[in-house]
């Protein structure tokens, strides 16, 4: 095994930990919840603050190891992590619980926004795209294994162990990184301490909104929260306008393939992740599957996804990425189509069916736009673009989060449909088919979202990878 593999390894051991406890915790919600003894408005908050923390911390991790080197930033970000692992398992209460996610998100947060950057700093152009095929492995595929790590561990060895079981492979990876990933050059940078405060405020306030309307429906507390959240975002924009170094600089919105790619992202992020929690809503609500068979149906199209993400990457690095992106935001919005055929005594063969499409588009989808985000990227915004485009994707997962409690919701009662999403509920008779219209709704939404990014990849332009590469190597 030579340099670089080991060097993949270590990244892809980095973002798989990270993506896998996106989602893990779900699984066990409610094994925790009685564990805890606490009520789910609280420990949903298991799940929130991670991808909160995750969301905001990635604008400006990413910065950091453009100033202080990305190595120093990645390796102390796996070390935080899998510290805050042990203390997830540790956790005497929900309070604990979700500080220690807390760590856990801001450990996340250093691996995500430094992970693309360190691709680009140890691979020509014309390679990175395989190896983003790899990590995205790590992203993508890790988040719905959490769902299904979930299910086998809080089963058959403890909810505990979903946190423990980071900490031998989190030291492995300490291992790898500092061993093999080069120490890039710190570049000349300034933190944005406000734009970041700010954004974070919004994010919080219009997420426990959500979480208020989910549980109790809508009311004027909820609303004012919303209302201060929308103030906070359009603060936000406001200063960043007026700081030397915004979260993002306006001249990368110059280049027309970066900001395009950036933006596909966030939307696939905002319309399809949402498909994921809305379908094991559907079969545990409406099919009354258990959430860990609900999680195995899922599981063989992101196995392709898996399979075939370092293979789609390499033909991405040949043609750039307009067409493989786009194909499969395309085919991403096909799925969902099937998923709207979906009745109450609907063939599961259809999820099978639906699930290998989506592996397929994501496997061309993730691989193709993470490379043409660090093929356009200035090198001295390495950093900041692979923060930026993870802290994207991060805030879609989290308004895929919303939308599909939200909208799902519309046709029952939203604390019924709370219950579902949890686990802890099963709907039959009547209320299942207006369970059904919601799910419907809500997919229909996420289609057009996720056609919108489909629109946007189009639109970014040819590419000529070779162009770059000659570029890169005067």
């Amino acid at each position: 095994m030579d340099k670089y593999s080991r060097l993949i390894i270590s990244l892809l051991l980095a973002v798989l930990m990270g993506a896998v406890d996106s989602t893990i915790v779900l699984l066990a919600l409610p094994t925790i919840t009685d564990n805890l003894k606490t009520e789910l408005s609280a420990s949903i908050w298991i799940i929130l603050i991670y991808l909160l923390v995750i969301a905001v911390g990635t604008t400006q991790l990413g910065r950091l190891g453009d100033i202080i080197a990305r190595k120093n930033i990645f390796i102390l970000g796996i070390s935080i992590f899998t510290i805050g692992s042990a203390l997830c398992g540790a956790s005497a209460n929900i309070y604990e619980l979700i500080s220690f996610r807390l760590i856990q998100g801001i450990g996340t947060s250093m691996v995500q926004s430094n992970s693309g950057a360190i691709i680009a700093d140890n691979f020509q152009p014309n390679k990175r795209g395989r190896v983003y095929g790899y990590t995205s492995v790590g992203y993508n595929a890790g988040a719905m294994l959490g769902i299904v790590l979930g299910g086998i561990i809080t089963t058959f060895i403890g909810w505990r162990y979903i946190f423990y079981i980071n900490v031998p492979i989190g030291i492995f990876a300490i291992y790898y990184g500092i061993k093999y990933i080069n120490r890039s050059e710190p570049v000349s940078n300034k933190l944005d301490l406000p734009g970041m405060a700010s954004l974070g405020s919004a994010l919080i306030l219009i997420s426990y909104a959500a979480v208020d309307i989910s549980t109790y429906g809508i009311r004027t507390f909820n609303m004012v929260l919303i209302g201060i959240g929308i103030v906070m975002v359009m603060f936000m924009v406001y200063i960043e306008t007026r700081v030397k170094k915004p979260l993002l600089p306006l001249k990368v919105f110059r280049i027309k393939i970066l900001s395009y790619s950036l933006f596909a992202s966030f939307f696939q992020s905002l319309g399809f992740l949402a498909v994921v929690f809305i379908i094991i809503m559907y079969l545990q609500g409406i099919r009354g599957l258990t959430p860990f068979d609900s999680a195995l149906l899922l599981l063989p199209g992101y196995l392709i996804g898996s399979v075939l993400g370092p293979y789609f990457g390499k033909l991405a690095d040949r043609i750039g990425s307009r067409i493989p992106a786009t194909v499969g935001l395309l085919m991403m919005a096909v799925s969902i189509l099937i998923y709207t055929t979906l009745t109450v005594n609907s063939s599961l063969y259809i999820i099978l069916i639906a699930s290998a499409i989506t592996g397929t588009g994501s496997s061309m989808f993730y691989p193709a736009n993470n490379s043409a985000v660090m093929a356009n990227s200035p090198k001295e915004l390495y950093g900041m673009s692979s923060g930026f485009l993870r802290t994207l994707a991060n805030i879609g997962m989290l308004g895929s989060f919303v939308i599909s409690i939200s909208i799902a919701s519309l046709s029952v009662p939203r604390s019924v449909a709370f219950e579902v999403f949890a686990g802890v509920g099963k709907l039959v008779g009547g209320v299942s088919l207006s369970f059904m219209v919601g799910i419907h709704y809500s997919l229909y939404v996420s289609m057009v979202i996720t056609l919108i990014g489909a629109i946007l990849s189009f639109s970014r332009g040819r590419e000529e990878r070779k162009a770059i590469e000659t570029m890169a190597k005067t």
